[in-house]
């Protein structure tokens, strides 16, 4: 991570540089912190103020961040990969600041630590500012992996026993929902490497399978296998995957 950190603070430089328009805006929002997580929480803390009213957020949220190393190391590794995968993304400095998929995730982050160490209410409390904020809705009790690719985000949902594993992209208005009809472990499990297209709803205890695509506004009702592709509602298999997307692994950067 101390090399990311590095990588960050160099690009705020630069920014400073060519626009000193806002020296002052990336020296608050990063160039005045000593270490990734601190700038985190405060990034994390200045977008869900509002939310908050006076609640000290900022030293809330790096205590949980300090405690939890995890949290560090993921949101690292979502950046990471977003600036490879996003050919909309010039650089990890703009991941880190505005992208609300890598903000709303680190804040299900946070809110999953509480829900873990048994405090339900604040974590709940946390998953409905980030709501409120992002527009992006993550039970805290849900299982994310690292380097996740939430794709603009705006309308995602992700029920309370879903599982998103690794490498896994969520584009905006997913819904990974139950069908009403399951109890306890009601939510789908999205294996490595899966793209979960734009309006895509996924129902149920079911899974997608590694490196599978759900095509853009299907319905998942049935388990998909790996490595093929699905569309319609309800979906059908409609083809394999291929074994890279250009979107996904080329970027033109000016």
């Amino acid at each position: 991570m101390s090399s990311l950190w590095q990588r960050l603070r160099d690009q705020a430089h630069q920014l400073t540089e060519r626009n000193p328009v806002l020296r002052d805006y990336a020296t608050s929002h990063l160039l005045a912190y000593s270490t990734f997580e601190a700038a985190l929480a405060a990034n994390l803390a200045r977008q869900m103020q509002a939310q908050a009213n006076t609640l000290a957020l900022e030293s809330w949220f790096k205590s949980i961040i300090d405690s939890t190393p995890s949290i560090g190391q993921a949101a690292a590794a979502d950046i990471n990969h977003l600036e490879v995968v996003n050919p909309a993304c010039p650089d990890h400095l703009t991941a880190f600041l505005t992208f609300r998929g890598i903000q709303a995730v680190q804040t299900y982050r946070i809110a999953h630590a509480l829900w873990t160490d048994g405090d339900v209410q604040s974590a709940v409390l946390v998953q409905n500012w980030a709501a409120n904020t992002w527009s992006i809705d993550i039970h805290p009790a849900a299982r994310l992996g690292r380097a996740l690719f939430v794709d603009h985000g705006i309308g995602l949902v992700i029920g309370e026993t879903a599982v998103v594993e690794d490498e896994v992209s969520l584009w905006h208005g997913v819904t990974l929902g139950s069908t009403l009809s399951e109890a306890g472990d009601r939510h789908p499990k999205i294996r490595r490497g899966a793209l979960i297209c734009a309006g895509a709803t996924v129902l149920g205890n079911i899974e997608v399978g590694a490196n599978a695509i759900v095509a853009a506004n299907s319905t998942v009702l049935k388990p998909v296998a790996a490595g093929t592709v699905v569309a319609g509602s309800p979906a059908k298999v409609v083809g394999n995957a291929p074994a890279s997307l250009a979107t996904l692994t080329t970027k033109t950067k000016g």
